[in-house]
């Protein structure tokens, strides 16, 4: 069987994972987000993490987003896996270089959307990293391979924990939030620069931070501009809520001092 019959063959074993997964709209679009998602490059990559020994098998959507779409796949002892593909055809990613720009982890600034993709992958996996090894609660990072990052999965497969936004929510949730981002700029010298309640999941008793791609070193020069937006977006979820997280602009000034 050649190169070109392996990738045929696999493209076909996802689609019928995608029509199996009653997390996936059935519509007309289906067979267009397919071939968004699931370009050559990005078929051949899964094909190179399955032969590696990264990957055994990708199973159906779980997430969608205008950038990524995140998978149920099992790595090669079976353990559940979450596998986060950003799309090759996104034309969001100008959007990103303000995030990138600036970063000391990073030289010369991605010339085209391949690069950058490429570059926000390996910033995600990075941030992920740097996040667990200050004792902060985020999918650990497993591997990664040009546009797709596998990662510990986080809820009861196929379904994904809910997120804040999703779920109920009390004044430890809210504690733990501004804990965490404290602790995720002095620990991990990192501000998310992205947060709101649709990137934190609440699993059981324990809340999890994910969606790391955005997250910029302190040493950002917009790190402060981000982390007063990232409070103040927490601050106005939990208010809603009916809960207490109390003033914005007093957790911005206990944080940077």
């Amino acid at each position: 069987m050649d190169a070109e019959d392996e990738t045929r063959k696999l493209s076909e074993r996802i689609l019928r994972s995608e029509r199996d997964s009653r997390y996936l709209r059935r519509d007309s679009d289906q067979r267009k987000v397919m071939e968004e998602v699931f370009d050559r490059s990005t078929l051949l990559s899964i094909e190179e993490l399955i032969r590696g020994g990264r990957l055994k098998k990708l199973n159906g959507v779980v997430n969608s987003g205008k950038e990524a779409r995140v998978y149920y796949g099992l790595s090669p002892r079976e353990d559940p896996v979450a596998v986060k593909i950003y799309m090759m055809s996104s034309s969001d990613f100008k959007k990103r270089v303000g995030y990138i720009a600036g970063d000391r982890r990073f030289g010369k600034l991605p010339s085209n959307s391949r690069e950058a993709i490429a570059l926000w992958v390996r910033k995600e996996f990075k941030n992920l990293q740097l996040a667990a090894w200050a004792g902060i609660r985020v999918p650990r990072p497993l591997s990664f391979f040009k546009n797709i990052i596998i990662m510990e999965y986080i809820g009861e497969p196929p379904r994904p924990a809910p997120t804040f936004a999703e779920a109920e929510v009390d004044q430890e949730d809210c504690d733990w939030t501004l804990r965490t981002v404290q602790k995720l700029y002095k620990s991990a010298g990192l501000v998310h620069a992205d947060l709101s309640e649709y990137n934190i999941f609440k699993h059981g008793s324990e809340q999890v931070l994910f969606d790391m791609g955005s997250a910029v070193l302190v040493s950002h020069p917009q790190a402060e501009e981000f982390l007063e937006r990232d409070i103040r977006n927490m601050v106005r979820f939990f208010r809603k809520r009916g809960l207490a997280p109390g003033d914005a602009g007093a957790w911005l000034g206990k944080i940077v001092k």
